[in-house]
């Protein structure tokens, strides 16, 4: 039976099962984007600090000390896996009524590469656990992560489960964040590879990716900062939340005067998440916030 976990604990231990990547001297081109895995000195005096992403400043100053390579953590390689019979790929017809365009590959996907890694995407249709446990076989040579998500519905979550137990050690758990859904997690394959699933709900598979999956890139990559960051403002409506449960609430940011946040409507839309610039952070101890009281709110900059 699946166990409900605390988000903070849940976050523990993926990030437990994520540790950073080995460092090697990369070409000063090749290394653009990736984390600085040493310090970096011109004589005595500190001048590219580890934990660093090189952007194409430090590359210039790299190049400007007489360095032609890098010391750095490699984009960890993670693959995304879109498993469900109900899924259609966009583009071609919907069967019936119960066909649904596959959605969560193509923006979990993405994501990872706006975290820093190489998404690789692949979308598949397994008949049973055999079928999908050879699909994820195949992929583990070229994984330092899995990400794995189903239908909107969960009807191929036992499937999932099911195939990943047979490959390694796998908990099932529901974190205590609203409308979170099932999570599978822990270690497969010769090289206990990190794998986690996430809903099939595409919100609810968005949201997981940035509090849980993003920490483990962040990890994985040796940066300085794995979360994304937090700012305060003031809340311009009143807005509730269950007990017991952490909220984020998709919202829009304005700062004419001062930084106020409002919760964008219709937050059961996928079209909301487009539109929200930051997740209004509601803890699990509070039964909601109201207007005028200063919240904290995670900034979804796209460049981060």
């Amino acid at each position: 039976m699946d166990r409900e976990i605390a988000v903070n604990e849940f976050s523990a231990a993926l990030l437990a099962i994520s540790q950073p990547l080995a460092a090697f001297d990369m070409p000063l081109l090749d290394a653009h984007g990736a984390t600085l895995a040493e310090d970096i000195y011109a004589g005595e005096r500190l001048v590219l600090r580890a934990g660093s992403r090189i952007r194409s400043t430090q590359i210039g100053l790299a190049a400007s000390i007489g360095l032609n390579r890098l010391p750095t953590r490699p984009h960890p390689r993670v693959v995304v896996i879109s498993a469900g019979d109900d899924l259609v790929e966009p583009g071609q017809r919907l069967r019936d009524h119960e066909d649904e365009y596959e959605t969560n590959s193509w923006m979990l996907t993405t994501a990872v590469k706006e975290a820093g890694a190489m998404g690789y995407r692949v979308h598949t249709i397994p008949e049973n656990s055999e079928q999908l446990k050879l699909i994820i076989e195949d992929q583990l040579v070229r994984a330092d992560l899995i990400v794995i998500s189903g239908e909107s519905h969960d009807e191929s979550f036992d499937l999932i489960t099911t195939t990943l137990r047979e490959m390694g050690e796998i908990e099932s758990v529901i974190p205590k964040l609203s409308e979170a859904g099932r999570h599978n997690f822990g270690t497969i394959g010769p090289d206990k590879t990190p794998v986690i699933t996430l809903p099939g709900d595409p919100i609810a598979a968005y949201i997981s990716a940035e509090i849980f999956v993003r920490p483990m890139i962040r990890t994985m990559l040796g940066a300085k900062n794995i979360h994304r960051s937090i700012v305060t403002a003031k809340l311009t409506h009143d807005l509730a939340s269950e007990v017991g449960f952490t909220s984020l609430v998709r919202a829009s940011l304005s700062s004419v005067k001062e930084l106020t946040v409002t919760a964008l409507p219709e937050q059961d839309l996928l079209s909301t998440l487009s539109d929200a610039a930051g997740l209004i952070a509601i803890p699990a101890d509070s039964p909601g916030a109201k207007a005028g009281d200063i919240v904290d709110v995670m900034v979804l900059e796209r460049n981060q």
